[in-house]
């Protein structure tokens, strides 16, 4: 079997490809932060340690064939040198270790997020280029080590980046109880009738193994970045509303203009960043003007280089979210 490192193995999309590559026969293993009692329950060998340690990456990289680097800091709050240290840092370690350990794939989990310009992006495809600014460190420092990777594509190391756009699923750990935890409170920002697309975890566990074996068939395919979603663009507001509905919460009420939510994410990051709060804001500007413009994307790429179709459709997920949810509530 094939030895392959999966980064954030512990967490939600990385648990999903864990199970995903085993069940393709590969030998995976983990390397996180911390110990995961249900890899353990797999079997799954898990290595810890910090992506921003440059040796223990090249010392959990050693003998692997394929590198899967899922861990990252996300989310829309906190120190820019933080998330640098993670995603830029710890991202150049991956890169680094993978070519002195003579590694032969990388396969490297980007965002959407990277080249989102403030304004509506409708089946755009992966010509777009970057923007000049950024609303939000996660945006930013996911660019730069995006193209960390796409460089490593020219100094010998096959990669290929993969976009995933708003993974949801049951285990979620951030998308699905960030909409729940606001319950009752949530307003719709903006139009009601501006589309998103999303990814159920086990479609984007899917397109990562299908981009390592495309990448080993046919190498000319590294440097190639690919949107991955549903394709099955859908309303943030319905779509947000099924997962209240699926866990017994009252769905979302209420409105307020774009321009009020942006003017509200500019207040709470003031107050906030002057007088030091960690947790997250209510809002911010990176988050208003998400939840105020669409943006979905053309997966032809996918489709045509991975093979990539979306195995599990929207509704499908929505009834096992609903099932894992009244597991867990």
């Amino acid at each position: 079997m094939e030895p392959v490192l999966v980064t954030g193995g512990g967490g939600f999309l990385g648990k999903a490809l864990v199970k995903k590559l085993r069940v393709h026969n590969y030998a995976v293993t983990s390397f996180s932060r911390r110990h995961h009692p249900s890899l353990a329950r797999m079997g799954v060998p898990q290595i810890q340690g910090d992506l921003t340690d440059a040796d223990a990456v090249k010392k959990a990289v050693i003998g692997m064939e394929t590198v899967f680097h899922v861990a990252a800091k996300p989310g829309v709050w906190g120190s820019y040198d933080t998330y640098y240290a993670v995603n830029v840092t710890g991202t150049g370690h991956v890169v680094k270790a993978c070519r002195a350990q003579g590694v032969k794939r990388l396969i490297y989990t980007s965002s959407p997020s990277v080249i989102f310009d403030e304004s509506d992006m409708e089946n755009v495809d992966e010509s777009v280029s970057y923007p000049k600014t950024y609303l939000a460190p996660y945006p930013e420092t996911k660019a730069i080590a995006e193209k960390k990777v796409r460089q490593a594509a020219t100094q010998g190391l096959d990669v290929i980046i993969l976009r995933p756009h708003l993974i949801w699923g049951p285990e979620d750990n951030h998308l699905v109880p960030g909409i729940l935890k606001r319950a009752g409170r949530l307003k719709i920002v903006g139009r009601v009738d501006d589309l998103v697309d999303t990814i159920y975890v086990d479609n984007a566990a899917l397109a990562h193994v299908l981009a390592a074996q495309k990448l080993k068939e046919n190498p000319s395919l590294s440097g190639n970045i690919y949107f991955i979603s549903q394709d099955e663009p859908v309303s943030k507001w319905a779509l947000a509303n099924a997962f209240l509905e699926a866990a017994g919460l009252p769905l979302i009420k209420g409105h307020v203009s774009a321009r009020t939510a942006y003017a509200a994410g500019w207040c709470f990051e003031k107050i906030y960043g002057l007088l030091g709060i960690i947790s997250e804001p209510p809002m911010t500007r990176f988050m208003a003007k998400e939840l105020a413009t669409s943006h979905w994307f053309n997966i032809t790429r996918a489709k045509t280089d991975l093979g990539y179709y979306p195995e599990i459709s929207t509704q499908e997920g929505l009834r096992r979210l609903k099932a894992w949810l009244s597991r867990n509530g």
